[in-house]
């Protein structure tokens, strides 16, 4: 994993930016470290974490593919929209008034997702810099998806609206 404190350049941008905000459980962020490596995604992760990236459980959910995911760890949440001053962000909530997939994603977006037990809070929701706030669908009476599983579907969603493009940089193909 290519782990950096500062928002280091890339070669070439990432198709498509997630960022998790204060996450608390390991095996969410191993499982978006592999996400990360898997799809053209840079993953951003804003202090404070709930854990080391040492963490085991975190180490285990992102199998081998720590050292193919890229990854910014940024200290609050000014930091990252430093990073990506260009990016549209869209906040992930259960109180979303726009259903995921009735966006048009573009290359550059963030795709910011709050904290596993009470998501994002109003502060980050109302900020200038989100364009919108999006929802997943869900059963009435049901409280929330899992983390990494939301981040899944979002990027695939926004991947496949994107044609399943792969950055220049890459030798990868989608196979």
């Amino acid at each position: 994993m290519s782990v950096s404190n500062s928002p280091a350049p890339q070669p070439s941008p990432p198709l498509l930016h997630v960022a998790f905000f204060e996450p608390q459980i390991p095996p969410n962020t191993g499982n978006a470290i592999r996400l990360a490596a898997c799809t053209p995604v840079h993953l951003h992760l804003v202090e404070p974490l709930g854990f080391s990236l040492e963490d085991t459980q975190l180490r285990r959910a992102g199998l081998d593919y720590h050292d193919l995911a890229h990854v910014t760890v940024h200290p609050d949440l000014t930091h990252l929209f430093d990073a990506l001053p260009d990016a549209r962000t869209f906040a992930f909530t259960g109180r979303g008034d726009v259903v995921f997939t009735d966006v048009e994603y573009r290359a550059g977006d963030l795709l910011l997702f709050g904290r596993e037990a009470d998501g994002l809070p109003a502060e980050v929701l109302g900020h200038p810099r989100i364009t919108a706030q999006l929802r997943l669908p869900m059963l009435p009476g049901r409280r929330s998806l899992n983390l990494s599983n939301t981040a899944s579907i979002a990027v695939y969603e926004a991947w496949r609206q994107l044609d399943y493009v792969v950055p220049n940089d890459s030798a990868a193909t989608v196979s």
